[in-house]
């Protein structure tokens, strides 16, 4: 009787889009992310959706985060090579 009582007591409602994601959901996850374009587009709608799991949604924005801050490193690089090319070029004549 007082297992029971202690069981029923651990039992929490949790909203739906707050409960743990199982191991299908996030396989299908993953089969999703390696359709090219369609990862983007999910990215965003996971991202930035009203409705879906938070665990989700927080995974989509760093993955974002992460992207973006991948391309600004690599733009930043690839307009310092670019600079440095200029300057060597004009160093030459």
């Amino acid at each position: 009787m007082e297992q029971q009582q202690h069981q029923q007591q651990l039992q929490v409602n949790v909203p739906e889009n707050e409960q743990v994601m199982s191991v299908k959901e996030w396989l299908i996850t993953f089969l999703i992310m390696m359709v090219p374009v369609v990862n983007l587009v999910m990215y965003f709608v996971w991202a930035f959706g009203s409705e879906g799991n938070l665990n989700r949604k927080n995974w989509a924005k760093a993955n974002l985060l992460i992207i973006g801050v991948c391309i600004g490193l690599y733009v930043s690089v690839f307009f310092l090579m670019l600079m440095l090319a200029f300057i060597g070029a004009a160093v030459e004549q």
